[in-house]
Protein backbone atom coordinates (compact mmCIF):
# COMPACT_ATOMS: atom_id res chain seq x y z
CA UNK A 1 0.00 0.00 0.00
CA UNK A 2 1.27 3.34 -1.05
CA UNK A 3 1.05 6.70 0.85
CA UNK A 4 0.03 10.09 -1.09
CA UNK A 5 -0.38 13.36 0.32
CA UNK A 6 -1.13 16.81 -1.13
CA UNK A 7 -0.41 20.25 0.28
CA UNK A 8 -1.39 23.73 -0.40
CA UNK A 9 0.31 27.34 0.40
CA UNK A 10 -1.53 29.87 2.38
CA UNK A 11 -2.80 31.88 -0.67
CA UNK A 12 -3.83 28.22 -2.50
CA UNK A 13 -1.43 29.64 -5.57
CA UNK A 14 0.19 26.41 -5.52
CA UNK A 15 -0.24 22.53 -5.08
CA UNK A 16 2.21 20.13 -4.04
CA UNK A 17 1.83 16.02 -3.88
CA UNK A 18 4.44 13.57 -3.44
CA UNK A 19 3.65 9.86 -2.88
CA UNK A 20 5.35 6.79 -1.48
CA UNK A 21 4.84 3.96 -4.69
CA UNK A 22 7.48 1.80 -3.21
CA UNK A 23 4.86 -1.28 -2.39
CA UNK A 24 3.29 -0.28 -6.20
CA UNK A 25 6.61 -1.08 -8.04
CA UNK A 26 7.33 -3.67 -5.88
CA UNK A 27 4.29 -4.83 -7.26
CA UNK A 28 5.09 -4.13 -11.32
CA UNK A 29 8.08 -6.20 -10.59
CA UNK A 30 6.65 -8.94 -9.40
CA UNK A 31 3.47 -9.39 -11.95
CA UNK A 32 5.38 -8.20 -15.23
CA UNK A 33 8.98 -9.85 -13.59
CA UNK A 34 10.48 -6.53 -15.83
CA UNK A 35 14.03 -5.59 -16.16
CA UNK A 36 15.67 -3.29 -13.88
CA UNK A 37 15.33 -0.24 -16.65
CA UNK A 38 11.59 -1.51 -17.12
CA UNK A 39 10.87 -1.42 -13.71
CA UNK A 40 12.03 2.24 -13.61
CA UNK A 41 10.48 3.71 -16.65
CA UNK A 42 7.28 2.05 -15.90
CA UNK A 43 7.40 2.84 -12.27
CA UNK A 44 8.33 6.09 -13.29
CA UNK A 45 4.81 6.71 -15.53
CA UNK A 46 2.70 4.39 -12.81
CA UNK A 47 3.84 6.86 -10.01
CA UNK A 48 2.69 9.67 -12.54
CA UNK A 49 -0.39 8.44 -13.67
CA UNK A 50 -1.45 7.62 -9.73
CA UNK A 51 -0.52 11.37 -8.77
CA UNK A 52 -2.52 12.81 -11.81
CA UNK A 53 -5.44 10.57 -11.14
CA UNK A 54 -5.94 11.68 -7.57
CA UNK A 55 -6.65 15.04 -8.87
CA UNK A 56 -9.68 13.78 -10.98
CA UNK A 57 -12.99 14.83 -9.41
CA UNK A 58 -15.38 11.60 -10.34
CA UNK A 59 -15.70 8.63 -8.66
CA UNK A 60 -15.80 6.62 -11.83
CA UNK A 61 -12.90 8.50 -13.54
CA UNK A 62 -9.69 7.47 -14.76
CA UNK A 63 -6.64 8.56 -16.27
CA UNK A 64 -4.59 6.59 -19.17
CA UNK A 65 -0.90 7.66 -19.92
CA UNK A 66 0.59 5.89 -22.62
CA UNK A 67 4.68 6.53 -23.72
CA UNK A 68 5.78 5.13 -27.44
CA UNK A 69 9.19 6.16 -28.24
CA UNK A 70 11.63 4.34 -30.64
CA UNK A 71 13.28 2.56 -28.29
CA UNK A 72 13.54 -1.37 -27.63
CA UNK A 73 11.14 -0.47 -24.93
CA UNK A 74 7.75 -0.34 -26.56
CA UNK A 75 4.83 1.24 -25.09
CA UNK A 76 4.33 1.96 -21.80
CA UNK A 77 0.96 1.93 -20.09
CA UNK A 78 -0.21 3.10 -17.03
CA UNK A 79 -3.90 3.79 -16.06
CA UNK A 80 -5.01 5.43 -12.74
CA UNK A 81 -8.40 6.49 -10.99
CA UNK A 82 -9.78 9.32 -9.01
CA UNK A 83 -8.40 7.39 -5.77
CA UNK A 84 -5.07 7.30 -7.36
CA UNK A 85 -5.15 3.43 -7.61
CA UNK A 86 -2.94 2.41 -10.49
CA UNK A 87 -2.61 -0.66 -12.76
CA UNK A 88 0.18 -0.94 -15.70
CA UNK A 89 1.84 -3.11 -18.35
CA UNK A 90 4.95 -2.85 -20.70
CA UNK A 91 4.80 -4.02 -24.42
CA UNK A 92 8.56 -5.47 -23.44
CA UNK A 93 8.91 -6.07 -19.93
CA UNK A 94 12.40 -7.70 -20.64
CA UNK A 95 15.30 -4.74 -22.00
CA UNK A 96 18.88 -4.68 -21.30
CA UNK A 97 21.10 -1.80 -22.09
CA UNK A 98 24.29 -0.20 -21.17
CA UNK A 99 23.52 1.90 -18.25
CA UNK A 100 23.47 6.04 -19.24
CA UNK A 101 26.60 8.44 -18.90
CA UNK A 102 26.00 9.25 -15.57
CA UNK A 103 26.23 5.42 -14.37
CA UNK A 104 22.03 5.33 -13.86
CA UNK A 105 19.12 3.10 -15.44
CA UNK A 106 19.30 4.53 -18.64
CA UNK A 107 15.10 4.94 -19.25
CA UNK A 108 15.30 7.95 -21.83
CA UNK A 109 17.29 4.90 -23.67
CA UNK A 110 15.19 2.42 -23.03
CA UNK A 111 11.83 4.44 -24.49
CA UNK A 112 13.93 6.37 -27.23
CA UNK A 113 13.73 10.13 -27.62
CA UNK A 114 11.18 10.36 -31.22
CA UNK A 115 7.76 9.48 -29.81
CA UNK A 116 4.77 10.82 -27.79
CA UNK A 117 3.17 11.18 -24.78
CA UNK A 118 -0.28 10.27 -24.75
CA UNK A 119 -3.26 11.38 -21.70
CA UNK A 120 -6.52 10.22 -22.08
CA UNK A 121 -8.90 11.05 -19.43
CA UNK A 122 -12.26 9.37 -19.48
CA UNK A 123 -14.48 11.82 -17.29
CA UNK A 124 -17.92 9.70 -18.20
CA UNK A 125 -18.20 12.33 -20.87
CA UNK A 126 -19.82 11.38 -24.26
CA UNK A 127 -16.33 11.67 -25.34
CA UNK A 128 -13.05 11.05 -23.29
CA UNK A 129 -10.46 13.74 -23.42
CA UNK A 130 -7.57 13.50 -25.04
CA UNK A 131 -4.18 15.10 -24.98
CA UNK A 132 -1.02 14.14 -26.54
CA UNK A 133 2.82 15.77 -26.53
CA UNK A 134 5.82 14.70 -28.47
CA UNK A 135 8.71 13.01 -26.11
CA UNK A 136 11.18 15.55 -24.48
CA UNK A 137 13.46 12.97 -23.01
CA UNK A 138 11.58 9.97 -22.40
CA UNK A 139 12.59 10.23 -18.72
CA UNK A 140 9.00 10.38 -18.31
CA UNK A 141 9.30 13.10 -15.85
CA UNK A 142 10.24 15.78 -18.05
CA UNK A 143 7.49 14.48 -20.39
CA UNK A 144 4.94 14.77 -18.02
CA UNK A 145 5.73 18.46 -17.30
CA UNK A 146 6.03 19.53 -21.00
CA UNK A 147 2.15 17.94 -21.05
CA UNK A 148 0.81 20.14 -18.62
CA UNK A 149 2.47 23.08 -20.04
CA UNK A 150 1.22 22.37 -23.66
CA UNK A 151 -1.92 20.57 -23.50
CA UNK A 152 -3.41 22.27 -19.53
CA UNK A 153 -1.70 25.24 -20.04
CA UNK A 154 -0.43 24.62 -15.93
CA UNK A 155 2.72 25.52 -15.22
CA UNK A 156 4.19 22.05 -13.26
CA UNK A 157 7.39 20.68 -11.62
CA UNK A 158 7.29 16.69 -11.81
CA UNK A 159 9.98 14.79 -10.26
CA UNK A 160 9.87 10.95 -10.43
CA UNK A 161 12.33 8.07 -9.19
CA UNK A 162 12.70 4.47 -8.79
CA UNK A 163 15.82 2.78 -7.07
CA UNK A 164 16.47 -0.93 -8.17
CA UNK A 165 18.46 -3.05 -6.17
CA UNK A 166 20.97 -5.62 -8.20
CA UNK A 167 18.97 -8.37 -7.22
CA UNK A 168 16.22 -6.38 -9.31
CA UNK A 169 14.07 -5.95 -6.52
CA UNK A 170 12.69 -2.07 -5.73
CA UNK A 171 14.25 -0.17 -2.97
CA UNK A 172 12.35 3.00 -2.69
CA UNK A 173 10.01 4.19 -5.62
CA UNK A 174 8.08 8.04 -5.18
CA UNK A 175 7.19 10.95 -7.00
CA UNK A 176 6.01 14.62 -6.55
CA UNK A 177 4.03 17.19 -8.56
CA UNK A 178 3.92 21.21 -7.90
CA UNK A 179 1.08 22.76 -9.81
CA UNK A 180 1.08 26.74 -10.21
CA UNK A 181 -2.47 28.60 -10.48
CA UNK A 182 -2.45 31.03 -13.04
CA UNK A 183 -2.81 33.91 -10.21
CA UNK A 184 0.27 32.75 -8.44
CA UNK A 185 2.07 36.15 -7.65
CA UNK A 186 5.84 36.23 -9.08
CA UNK A 187 6.95 35.82 -5.52
CA UNK A 188 5.86 32.43 -5.25
CA UNK A 189 7.44 31.26 -8.79
CA UNK A 190 10.52 32.66 -6.93
CA UNK A 191 10.03 30.69 -3.86
CA UNK A 192 9.54 27.81 -5.83
CA UNK A 193 12.62 28.29 -7.74
CA UNK A 194 14.45 28.57 -4.45
CA UNK A 195 13.11 25.25 -3.33
CA UNK A 196 14.13 23.11 -5.82
CA UNK A 197 17.38 24.47 -6.25
CA UNK A 198 18.28 22.76 -3.31
CA UNK A 199 15.96 19.85 -3.20
CA UNK A 200 17.77 16.57 -3.58
CA UNK A 201 16.35 13.66 -5.80
CA UNK A 202 12.86 11.70 -4.84
CA UNK A 203 14.72 8.35 -4.35
CA UNK A 204 17.60 10.24 -1.85
CA UNK A 205 15.16 12.41 -0.08
CA UNK A 206 13.25 8.68 0.49
CA UNK A 207 16.48 6.93 1.52
CA UNK A 208 17.01 9.53 3.82
CA UNK A 209 13.63 8.53 5.91
CA UNK A 210 11.47 11.84 4.64
CA UNK A 211 7.51 10.69 4.39
CA UNK A 212 4.98 11.79 1.51
CA UNK A 213 3.74 14.60 4.03
CA UNK A 214 7.33 16.12 4.32
CA UNK A 215 8.38 16.35 1.26
CA UNK A 216 5.01 18.05 -0.31
CA UNK A 217 5.63 20.65 2.64
CA UNK A 218 9.19 20.79 1.54
CA UNK A 219 8.31 21.50 -2.19
CA UNK A 220 5.98 24.48 -0.41
CA UNK A 221 8.87 25.87 2.13
CA UNK A 222 8.40 29.35 2.71
CA UNK A 223 5.11 29.79 1.28
CA UNK A 224 3.41 28.58 4.78
CA UNK A 225 1.97 25.39 3.86
CA UNK A 226 -0.70 23.27 4.93
CA UNK A 227 -1.26 19.60 4.46
CA UNK A 228 -4.38 19.28 2.33
CA UNK A 229 -5.72 15.53 2.22
CA UNK A 230 -4.22 11.84 1.74
CA UNK A 231 -4.64 8.62 0.23
CA UNK A 232 -3.90 5.16 0.91
CA UNK A 233 -3.01 4.35 -3.08
CA UNK A 234 -2.34 0.72 -4.64
CA UNK A 235 -1.78 -1.18 -7.47
CA UNK A 236 -5.17 -2.34 -8.56
CA UNK A 237 -6.61 -4.31 -11.52
CA UNK A 238 -10.22 -3.72 -11.91
CA UNK A 239 -10.54 -7.13 -14.42
CA UNK A 240 -13.12 -10.04 -13.88
CA UNK A 241 -14.60 -13.01 -15.17
CA UNK A 242 -17.59 -10.71 -15.76
CA UNK A 243 -16.48 -7.63 -17.74
CA UNK A 244 -13.81 -10.66 -20.13
CA UNK A 245 -17.44 -11.62 -20.83
CA UNK A 246 -18.71 -8.90 -21.98
CA UNK A 247 -15.76 -8.40 -23.99
CA UNK A 248 -16.30 -11.68 -25.89
CA UNK A 249 -20.05 -10.90 -26.37
CA UNK A 250 -18.51 -7.68 -28.20
CA UNK A 251 -17.11 -9.73 -30.84
CA UNK A 252 -20.15 -10.75 -32.19
CA UNK A 253 -21.97 -14.07 -32.61
CA UNK A 254 -20.57 -15.52 -35.81
CA UNK A 255 -16.82 -15.13 -34.17
CA UNK A 256 -17.95 -16.88 -30.88
CA UNK A 257 -19.37 -19.52 -32.94
CA UNK A 258 -16.56 -19.84 -34.94
CA UNK A 259 -14.13 -19.66 -31.39
CA UNK A 260 -16.85 -22.94 -30.30
CA UNK A 261 -16.34 -24.69 -33.38
CA UNK A 262 -12.43 -25.07 -32.69
CA UNK A 263 -13.88 -27.25 -30.00
CA UNK A 264 -10.73 -25.88 -27.70
CA UNK A 265 -11.36 -23.98 -24.56
CA UNK A 266 -9.80 -20.14 -24.89
CA UNK A 267 -7.77 -18.10 -22.70
CA UNK A 268 -7.92 -14.81 -22.20
CA UNK A 269 -4.71 -13.07 -20.59
CA UNK A 270 -5.17 -9.60 -18.58
CA UNK A 271 -2.23 -7.71 -19.30
CA UNK A 272 -2.39 -5.66 -16.22
CA UNK A 273 -1.85 -8.52 -13.50
CA UNK A 274 -1.80 -11.85 -15.41
CA UNK A 275 -4.62 -13.32 -14.52
CA UNK A 276 -6.10 -15.85 -16.77
CA UNK A 277 -9.65 -16.54 -17.85
CA UNK A 278 -10.77 -19.60 -19.79
CA UNK A 279 -13.91 -19.84 -21.23
CA UNK A 280 -14.54 -23.37 -22.75
CA UNK A 281 -16.57 -24.41 -26.24
CA UNK A 282 -19.93 -24.35 -24.49
CA UNK A 283 -19.35 -20.79 -22.80
CA UNK A 284 -18.42 -19.49 -25.47
CA UNK A 285 -21.94 -20.73 -27.41
CA UNK A 286 -23.50 -19.23 -24.44
CA UNK A 287 -22.70 -16.41 -24.62
CA UNK A 288 -23.68 -16.03 -28.11
CA UNK A 289 -27.12 -16.52 -26.70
Amino acid sequence: MGILKRAIAKDASVVSCAVDATDIVSEIERIHQTSAVITAGLGRLTIAASMMGYGLKGAGDTVTLRVKGDGPAGMLTAVADSRGNVKSYAENPVVEIPLNAQGKLDVGGAIGQDGTLSVVKDLGLKEPYVGMCPLVSGEIAEDIASYFASSEQTPTVCGLGVLVNPDLSVNVAGGYLIQVLPFAPDSVIDQLEKNLQTLPPVTQMMREGMTPDQIALRLLDGLEPNLLDESEVAYKCDCSRERTERILFSLGNEELQEMAEDNEPITVNCHFCDKKYVFTPQELLELRK
